[in-house]
């Protein structure tokens, strides 16, 4: 359970021509934090060490051995703890899903408590002022009901791809990973990496396009977005690229 808390100093938000739009300028980066923390979970969530997190996909799709490993797909031989991974989640009712408390509601809440008393932390001690005050509640879990619908695509040596030195060829890893999926169509397939990783996927791109790469740039709803064979590519930033070699 996430939960955020702003407080917006109310001679300040009168100051400007408008009220509403100055306190969600200012919630802002709370929605930010709140998104950002809960991809990180999603990714790389650990009960076992942090028991308020959920485990997310990266302790379920951790080896080549497991029970899932089939799924486990290494772009190369790698080393040392510059490795990054790219997912393709096939989102679904029967395959991939969020979850949410029963009786609650899906998704972020946002609780308006209007004008409150508060008292600053800043300044003269226990001094106070009058604020605008806004509750920020976002209730989530992952169900991973099939697992044949995640890929890993792991070891991607970051230091290599950086360098251009015996980079890892990720669009034959992504291609691997879209054969591992058992039907696309039950699903709705989705791929995620990093900035980096995504960086190299476009010069790898350009240097295949006159043998026909296959990512292209789609518009939905006007606005641009990366597919890979039909497949949407998106960005995650909480991807790291300091992962440890998966084996």
């Amino acid at each position: 359970m996430l939960e955020a808390w702003s407080e917006v100093d109310c001679a300040l938000a009168e100051l400007s021509d408008d009220v509403p739009g100055f306190r969600l300028s200012e919630s802002m980066a709370f929605l930010e934090a709140m998104g950002q923390e809960a991809a990180q979970t999603i990714i790389y969530g650990n009960s076992g060490v942090s028991p308020e997190e959920f485990n997310g996909l990266a302790i379920r799709y951790s080896s080549t051995s497991a029970g899932n490993g089939q799924n486990v797909l290494l772009a190369g031989t790698a080393s040392g703890s510059d490795q990054s991974s790219i997912y393709l989640v096939g989102w679904g009712d029967i395959t991939v899903h969020g979850l949410f408390p029963k009786g609650s509601q899906a998704g972020l809440q946002h609780k308006d408590l209007g004008e409150v008393t508060v008292e600053t932390t800043a300044g003269l001690p226990g001094a106070r002022m009058r604020a605008f005050q806004d509750q920020f509640v976002w209730k989530m879990g992952l169900c991973v009901k099939d697992w044949r619908y995640v890929v890993r695509i792991a070891n991607i040596d970051t230091g290599n791809l950086i360098a251009n030195s015996s980079p890892a060829n990720i669009t034959t890893s992504m291609i691997k990973a879209i054969h591992r999926i058992p039907n696309l169509n039950a699903c709705k397939p989705i791929f995620y990496m990093n900035r980096s990783v995504f960086e190299y996927l476009d010069l790898q791109r350009r240097a295949e396009v006159i043998t026909g790469g296959q990512l292209n740039y789609e518009l939905v709803d006007g606005k641009a977005i990366y597919m890979f064979r039909g497949i949407p590519v998106k960005i995650v930033d909480q991807l790291t690229i300091t992962e440890a070699v998966v084996s």
